[in-house]
Formats: structure tokens, sequence, C-alpha cells
């Protein structure tokens, strides 16, 4: 049988990662409460770390850590014995790019390290460098084409990970200082202001500039990637809403699984590039894989970051006895809307919404107030946690 790459999804807490793995990633990649480039996000505390770790090889998957802060001597303090709680709490790697960090942890503990994208590996002799150094997977920088991918992979044979989907860094692979200047919050230490997509004023001129990059997808390319050797396709987004990951795992997982049967046909792919295109507000390119990334790739002048009110409920419950689904209403809907579920087994039902109830099975026209609790009439038994959104056409 063969192995299929591996499908792997940020996580900001423990909901994320329970919903990513459920639609289709293979691994999740987390941070702790230090140490992290996401200060903003939940993250996870040593507990959360080891329920992360059972839930996730409950189910035959895994899950990484990031420790790629650029540390100086203040962040060394504690780094060991938080290294060592999370290996006790089964942690399957450590993604890294401090070389002294890289080298404690092989010298001290039976787990894979993975180099992290801030370590800004782009060529095969570097790669070669970091294999000797006892590195399992090496996560290339973004800025290389899938050219060099398979250059590197044909002389290595080491795991290779890539990014496939999401924000992209303005900066080379993530290493900026502008938010230090702008807000003296550290980048590179988990503090990242996003000073790249503020919109500046230039003199004499009625247009903003701004510096943003678009977001990257590569769903039509999943193949060329594969074929290159790449090893993992890591999705960008532990600050993502849970809709989010679970629409942008589903999509990629359906394009992986029929690559792999020989069904990837461009049908499958328009329709997961359409579902895609919907649960983000930003234009996408496919930056540096195919060609060198130009202004074609980036906003110039601003943009316009539309709100998306596709996503309009979460199943909380179904009663099979009555054919009900409960569900915690997201954005407005009301009778009579086309609409469609999609699961975490991959099934998709589309239906025209015929009667709407409050809790308490009180009929009512529309649901319009966040959160509320709605019920609907649906004869098709569907899984906790499946997603209600407006009908892909």
């Amino acid at each position: 049988m063969v192995k299929k790459v591996e499908l792997l999804s940020p996580a900001g807490d423990l909901e994320r990662l329970k919903i990513a793995l459920l639609y289709g990633a293979d691994a999740v990649y987390i941070g702790g409460q230090e140490y992290s480039l996401r200060a903003n996000a939940n993250n996870f505390s040593i507990e959360e770390i080891k329920e992360a770790c059972d839930f996730a090889h409950s189910l035959g998957k895994k899950v990484y850590l990031t420790l790629n802060i650029v540390f100086h001597n203040e962040d060394l303090n504690g780094v060991y014995d938080f290294i060592k709680q999370v290996v006790d709490a089964k942690i399957d790697a450590f993604i890294v790019s401090d070389p002294f960090i890289i080298k404690y942890i092989k010298d001290n503990f039976d787990v894979e390290v993975h180099l992290s994208t801030q370590g800004s590996t782009t060529n095969l002799e570097s790669v070669k460098f970091w294999k000797n150094e006892r590195i399992d997977r090496v996560v290339l920088a973004r800025e290389v084409s899938i050219k060099e991918i398979k250059e590197i992979y044909d002389e290595t044979g080491i795991d290779i990970e890539v990014f496939i989907h999401g924000a992209m860094c303005t900066f080379y692979s993530g290493r900026c200082c502008l938010s230090n200047y702008f807000t003296n919050r550290d980048s590179n230490r988990g503090g990242c202001a996003q000073i790249c997509r503020f919109a500046f004023d230039i003199e004499d001129n009625e247009k903003k500039f701004t510096m943003a990059t678009k977001d990257l997808n590569m769903a039509r390319h999943i193949d060329k990637l594969i074929e290159a050797g790449v090893k993992s396709l890591k999705v960008e987004g532990r600050m993502r809403s849970p809709y989010y990951l679970a629409t942008v795992m589903s999509s990629y997982r359906k394009i992986i699984d029929n690559y792999y049967e020989g069904n990837l046909t461009e049908e499958i792919i328009d329709r997961e590039e359409k579902i895609l295109s919907r649960v983000a507000n930003r234009e996408t390119s496919t930056h540096y894989y195919l060609k060198e990334a130009d202004h074609n790739d980036q906003y110039y002048t601003g943009r316009q970051e539309l709100s998306n009110q596709d996503f309009l409920g979460q199943i909380i419950s179904y009663d099979k006895e009555n054919k009900i689904l409960t569900l915690t209403q997201r954005n407005y809907f009301k009778e009579g809307d086309y609409v469609e579920i999609f699961t975490p087994s991959g099934n998709t039902y589309s239906f025209i919404i015929d009667e709407v109830y409050n809790e308490k099975m009180e009929r009512i026209e529309v649901a319009r107030h966040p959160e509320e609790i709605i019920k609907l009439k649906f004869d098709i038994p569907v899984e906790k946690d499946s997603m209600m959104r407006v009908k892909v056409d």
C-alpha cells in the first residue's frame, strides 16, 4: 500500500485540533504557552498538550510542537524543563530553528526534530548539513521552487515539508523586524503585529501603499509537489477558525485522496478551489513554486477584505428518532435558503431549508442571532461537528 503524503494542519487550541484531525489532517502543529511564534493564539498548556497527543494518537495521527522563536539568553530560562514535560506528554516531534535547541533535544531525547521554515533553508548543501546534524525533516523556506524541491529530495532523500495554503509572510521566511521597530513587539519571538498588512499614507497620493502578500493556494499543483518528493503538505493558520480548518482540511483531503486513487479531475479541483476561495477573504497565488514571485503576488495599493458569511452553523447533535439536527448558528439564514452540510467523514448534503425552529422547538422564519441554538428537520443522520454553509454552486 502506497504511503500518502501527510496533510499537516495548524491548531490554536484543543477545539481546533480536534476539528482539523476529524476533517482529514494526518497531523497537527501546535504552540505551547512559551517559545512559540504565535503568542496571540490561545496555545496549549502541558496538560492540554498531553490531551492533544492522546486524542491524535487514538486516531493514529500525530502532534508536533513549535519551539521556533529566535532565542535570546533570557529565553533559555526554563526551556529545558519545558522540553522534558512536552516529551513526557508524548509529542511526536518538535519544530525548531535554533541550532543549540536542536542539538539539546537530539542529545537528550528520542524524539523527532523538524527544522522550522524560520531556518530559511533554500539549498541542497544546507539540507545536507542539517541531515548530518540529525534533523529528521526540513521545512523548506517558502521561497523555493518545485524544481529546487525535487533536486533537494533526489540528492538527500530527507523528509521535506512545505507550505501549501494560507497567509505568506512578506519577509524572508518570516524573519522580519518591522514589528519590532513600529510596535516594539518582536515578530521573531511571537509578537508579530503584521506591519506588512498596514496601509501607509503616501504624500500627495490618494492611494495608500501596502506591501502585503496575497495568500498561498497550491490546490491545483498538489500532484507536482508529491511527485517532487514532498512528504508533508502544511497549511498556515493557527489563529484561524474551526470552520476555516474544517473547510481547508476537507478540500485538501479530497484532492490528495483522489490523486492517489487516480481520480483527480479538473472538475474536482475546480470545485475545491471554489470552496477554498470562499472560506478566506484574500486573493491567492502560487508565489515562488512555479516562478519568481512578482508584483502580481502582492497588494501594492491596498485591498478589500470582505467579511465572509458562508458559515451558517456547526452541528452539535442529531436526533435520529425525530430526524432533527441541532446546530449553533453563526450567520444569518432563513426558510427557503439553499444550503449544504459537510461532515468529518467527507459527505456533503445539499438541501433547501424547510422549517426553522429555536431551542424550544418554536417555529421561527429567520435565524439571525449568532450562537443561538437552532433546530432543523433533516432526514439524514449527520455527525457532531458537521458544518452548514451556503450552497457552493
